[in-house]
């Protein structure tokens, strides 16, 4: 049963997310994570098999579709 761990919702919508992680101090962009998204508040939140399938995917033998420049502000 889902509850927003922001707002404490019980109320969500399927939908889907881009997220960064951060791995050996590298950003890694994975997209298109299905996840629930929180009615009252926005929050996106993915399962543990959705977690654990993240995690195969960027520390195993999976080559990514594509690379990305970005931009770097530090907020001093």
């Amino acid at each position: 049963m889902f509850r927003c761990h922001v707002c404490g919702s019980k109320e969500a919508d399927d939908g889907w997310m881009n997220e960064v992680f951060h791995i050996e101090g590298k950003p890694v962009l994975v997209e298109d994570i299905p996840a629930s998204v929180c009615r009252r508040c926005g929050e996106a939140t993915f399962s543990r098999e959705t977690t654990e399938r993240i995690r195969a995917m960027v520390h195993g033998d999976a080559q990514p579709l594509r690379s990305v420049a970005m931009d770097v502000f530090e907020y001093a």
